[in-house]
């Protein structure tokens, strides 16, 4: 899955590599940062998704297309498809730029829109990316935990980076009894749950 990533996806995924670099030095507002994940906790979550059961694959919080560039990995490897969700329209707009000159339309379907207000239309769900607002986390775990097959994956990230406001969220889903879940120490901490 690594060792052939396909020239297009690599281009963009360097491209965005250099806009998120620049963004977190030079005085961009934080809305209108791309704040996405660094590439290591992109290849851990398309190494999940990868090993996940039967079913969809979801993520909250597109951005401009940066994490679901790894997640295609998966869906390719498997035969499946995304549905990305992402609410800011000049996010949006960036991230269909994205999976057009990566070429990965084919596996990738874009929403704009809230995924909390559609999340109870999708069952099957083998994984998850969150990397939403925090303060949706939530919400969209109370949505997400139920409609994950057996043996699928919710991975939230930012929880050891914002771990005092995540705190009620973790400790909720570290003593939830419908899953298995820890806390991963990769970049800036990843929540990973599994359905039992």
């Amino acid at each position: 899955m690594f060792h052939d990533i396909p020239e297009p996806i690599i281009r963009r995924m360097r491209y965005l590599e250099e806009i998120d670099a620049r963004d977190r030095i030079d005085g961009t507002p934080r809305m209108e940062r791309l704040r996405q994940i660094p590439p290591a906790t992109g290849r851990f979550i398309a190494l999940l998704a990868a090993a996940a059961p039967g079913g969809r694959i979801v993520e909250i919080g597109a951005s401009a297309g940066y994490s679901t560039l790894w997640l295609a990995l998966a869906a390719r490897a498997r035969s499946k498809k995304i549905i990305t969700f992402e609410l800011l329209d000049n996010k949006a707009a960036l991230a269909e730029e994205t999976f057009a000159l990566a070429e990965v339309n084919d596996v990738v379907e874009l929403v704009q829109a809230d995924a909390r207000e559609h999340l109870s239309t999708i069952e099957k769900i083998a994984f998850c990316f969150l990397d939403a607002e925090k303060e949706h986390y939530p919400d969209c775990y109370e949505q997400i935990i139920p409609r994950l097959v057996s043996g699928g994956w919710l991975v939230a990230d930012n929880v050891i980076s914002h771990a005092d406001e995540l705190r009620p969220f973790v400790e909720h889903a570290m003593n939830d009894i419908r899953v298995d879940g820890m806390v991963v120490p990769i970049d800036r901490g990843e929540l990973v749950c599994r359905r039992l």
